[in-house]
């Protein structure tokens, strides 16, 4: 099948197999599909809806492509939101993958600057003195001295820059924010992802298992947002032993008050970085509880918190 045929596929709605999905994206990342294909296939895509399929084999497909990083440790996690919330809030999971990493669980935070949404945790990491781009050996000696990396997926995912065009050009969200948490360089096993739809919960969950996933939580907090919330419930999908099991998680669940998602929200990178600033001295204040919130489930994940 020729990636126009499944360019037409799409835009008819029908679902591609999985490997169809992963023949396609090979045409991406092979730089064999144009900027208006590409844009034509990610928007009939989203139009249709994605499957779990098709996340299967686009996912496998990007793996294949990317550059891996070696020695990482088997406990190591990822925690990594999809973006394109349009919330224009602390970047939560950037937080919360340092904080994990003071705990003493290595984590490996893949991520990207903001495509579809306002802030991306490498914008921020970049605010705050951070190289973003290292040789992959020095990106494996600084997980191994300091139990956090952060990989930046423009770096590690080159045959991306094919599809970077279009996806900025588009500037809504597509199936390339999902794909991002399910193609972390690392290859980590264990992750908390959040998606910024509830529709995407089970699908994404369900392609965790099925990439080999050992213990996942998948999160979409009720104010519309790719993390857990302080504000009402959080649909939690628990991804362990090749099941998944759906829940909810709220703040008084962990003790903390509820606080209106809003009171998180930055107007500039700068903003976003000061504010990830306080978060780290300790300052009191919901920014500190939701990132709290968010750590301890990687904590769970993780396998030392219960």
């Amino acid at each position: 099948m020729t990636f126009r045929q499944a360019v037409a596929r799409v835009a008819d709605g029908q679902d591609l197999s999985e490997p169809e999905m992963a023949a396609a994206m090979e045409r991406i990342l092979g730089g064999d599909a144009t900027a208006a294909q590409i844009g034509a296939f990610l928007v009939a895509l989203r139009m249709k809806g994605e499957t779990v399929d098709e996340l299967v084999g686009a996912a496998r497909a990007m793996r294949a492509h990317a550059i891996g990083i070696p020695d990482v440790p088997a406990q190591t996690v990822d925690t990594c939101g999809t973006g394109g919330d349009g919330a224009c809030t602390l970047n939560v999971s950037t937080a919360a993958g340092l904080v994990v990493a003071g705990a003493g669980v290595p984590v490996a935070k893949h991520g990207n600057r903001a495509v579809s949404g306002a802030v991306g945790g490498a914008d921020v990491l970049e605010a705050l003195g951070v190289r973003l781009e290292l040789p992959v050996s020095a990106l494996a000696a600084c997980l191994r001295a300091t139990g956090f990396v952060f990989l930046y997926a423009p770096a590690l995912q080159p045959a991306m820059r094919h599809a970077a065009g279009p996806r900025r050009e588009l500037g809504v969200r597509t199936i390339f924010n999902v794909l991002g948490p399910l193609t972390n360089p690392a290859r980590v096993r264990r992750q908390v992802i959040g998606v910024f739809d509830r529709r995407w919960v089970e699908r994404v969950a369900e392609a965790l298992v099925r990439l080999g996933t050992e213990r996942a939580w998948v999160v979409h907090g009720a104010a519309g947002v790719d993390e857990i919330a302080l504000e009402g419930e959080t649909v939690v999908a628990e991804v362990g032993d090749g099941r998944v099991r759906l829940g909810t998680v709220t703040a008084a669940d962990a003790g903390l008050a509820p606080f209106p998602h809003a009171a998180l929200r930055v107007g500039s990178t700068a903003e976003a970085a000061a504010l990830l600033g306080t978060v780290l001295e300790g300052v009191p204040g919901p920014a500190r509880d939701v990132v709290c919130l968010n750590s301890a489930a990687a904590l769970v994940v993780a396998g030392i918190a219960g």
